[in-house]
C-alpha cells in the first residue's frame, strides 16, 4: 500500500477495523476500499435516478443525487487536501451521504416518514446507516458492506455528535453498534469537511439549476447580499458570451469564495482552539470546519432566497405533492399484499412496515412512477 503524508489532525490510516475481520490490502487503504465498496454498490447506482431537486424525470441536466454526490466529493477532496486530512476518507463520507434518500427527495422522505410514525419513523442519514450496514448484499460472510469504523462513525456524526438516539435506536436497535461508536464525541475533521461540501455543493449548484429552468432572473439573485458584487463582475461579459456561460463562471466564483472562506476560517478556529492532534478534534465542543460569521449569513441567504424562489416554487411543489402521493400510495398497496412485492419467509415474524420502508425508499423516482400507475 502506498505511503503518505498527513496531519497529526488527520484521521489515521491504520483504520480501528471492521464489525467482520478481513484480510488487509495491498493495494488500498482502509477508506479506499470503502469508497471503492460504494461506489459499486446497488445503492449509489441508484442515485443517479433520484430527485435533488428536479424529478428525474424532469430533464437531463438538472443535478441528480449521484451528480451532487459527486460533486461534493470534489469539493472535500480540496478541503482535505489543504489540511493535510485523510482525502479517501472525505471522499467516501461525500459519495455515500445520500445513500439513503428517497425517490423524489425530501419530499419522499416526508411521506415515508409520515407511513412509519407507528413503526420508528424514517430518516435519510439513519437509512444510509441500514444500507451499508444491512441492506446491500454483495458478500459471503457479512450483509451491508462491512465499512471501516471510521467511516460509519463519520457517516453518523457527519453533523455533529448524537445527543439524542432514540430515532437511531429504534431504526436500527440499540447497541447496534456495539459500543464501536462514541455518539457523543465530534466528528472527525474529514467528516466535517464532507458536511460543509454538501453545503456550498448545493447551494451554488441548485441557483445554477433553477436559473437555467428559468424559477427566477439573474436579476433576482443579486438581492443576496456579496452574490450583487459578484454577478456585476460578470455582467459585462454578456455582450460577447452567452448567459448560460456566464452563469457558469458565476457558480465557479461562488463556490471559490466559499471554499476560501471555509479554509481560512478553519485555520483560525485550529489555532484558536489549540487544535494539534485527532483526540483534541473529537473533544472539541464546536464544529472546526465551518464557513467566517460573514459567509455563514451568505450561506444563510442563499438557503432562505432558494426556499422562497425555488424549493417552494409552484412548479416544484406540484412535482413534490406528487411525489409524495405516489410515496403513500405504494405503502398503502404494498401493505395489503407484501408478499405480492416482498420476499418475506415469515410473515408473522418479519418488521412488515419497515420492509416495505426499505423497499420504496430504496426505489428509483421512475421505478415508483411506473410501479404507482401499474397499481394505482
Amino acid at each position: 500500500m502506498q505511503r503518505y503524508t498527513f496531519s497529526k489532525l488527520s484521521a489515521s490510516i491504520y483504520s480501528k477495523g471492521r464489525f467482520f475481520i478481513e484480510k488487509k490490502s495491498n493495494l488500498r487503504s482502509p477508506y479506499q476500499r470503502d469508497r471503492d465498496r460504494i461506489i459499486h454498490s446497488t445503492a449509489f447506482r441508484r442515485l443517479k435516478h433520484k430527485t435533488q431537486v428536479f424529478v428525474n424525470t424532469s430533464g437531463d441536466h438538472y443535478r441528480t443525487r449521484i451528480t451532487h454526490s459527486l460533486e461534493v466529493s470534489q469539493i472535500a477532496r480540496t478541503l482535505a487536501k489543504v489540511f493535510k486530512l485523510n482525502e479517501d476518507l472525505s471522499e467516501t463520507l461525500s459519495l455515500a451521504h445520500d445513500l439513503g434518500h428517497t425517490p423524489f427527495g425530501h419530499a419522499g422522505e416526508e411521506a415515508l416518514d409520515e407511513c412509519m410514525v407507528n413503526s420508528g419513523g424514517f430518516d435519510h442519514n439513519i437509512q444510509t446507516l441500514r444500507i451499508v450496514t444491512l441492506l446491500e448484499n454483495r458478500y459471503y460472510n457479512f450483509n451491508g458492506l462491512n465499512l471501516s469504523f471510521e467511516t460509519l462513525d463519520g457517516l453518523i456524526k457527519h453533523n455533529g455528535p448524537v445527543l439524542n438516539k432514540t430515532k437511531i435506536d429504534k431504526i436500527l436497535g440499540k447497541n447496534f453498534f456495539k459500543n464501536k461508536i462514541n455518539f457523543n464525541t465530534s466528528p472527525s475533521l474529514e467528516a466535517q469537511i464532507a458536511s460543509i461540501s454538501d453545503d456550498i455543493a448545493y447551494n451554488s449548484h441548485d441557483l445554477e439549476d433553477g436559473l437555467n429552468a428559468k424559477l427566477f432572473k439573474l436579476n433576482d439573485v443579486t438581492k443576496i447580499p456579496i452574490l450583487e458584487t459578484l454577478i456585476n463582475k460578470h455582467r459585462k461579459k454578456l455582450t460577447n458570451y452567452s448567459q448560460e456561460l456566464v452563469l457558469r463562471q458565476i457558480i465557479r466564483d461562488i463556490i471559490n469564495e466559499m471554499v476560501k472562506d471555509v479554509i481560512n476560517n478553519t485555520k483560525k478556529n485550529l489555532k484558536k482552539n489549540n487544535i494539534s492532534n485527532i483526540h483534541d478534534v473529537y473533544k472539541s465542543k464546536y464544529p472546526l470546519v465551518c464557513f467566517s460569521k460573514k459567509m455563514k449569513l451568505f450561506d444563510q441567504s442563499i438557503k432562505l432566497f432558494l426556499k422562497n424562489n425555488m424549493y417552494y416554487h409552484k412548479n416544484i411543489i406540484e412535482k413534490t405533492n406528487f411525489g409524495k402521493k405516489v410515496v403513500k400510495k405504494l405503502f398503502l398497496k404494498i401493505k395489503k399484499n407484501p408478499k405480492k412485492f416482498l420476499q418475506i419467509k415469515n410473515v408473522q415474524k418479519a418488521n412488515i412496515d419497515r420492509l416495505i420502508c426499505d423497499f420504496i425508499a430504496g426505489m428509483t423516482d421512475r421505478y415508483a412512477i411506473n410501479l404507482y400507475n401499474k397499481i394505482k
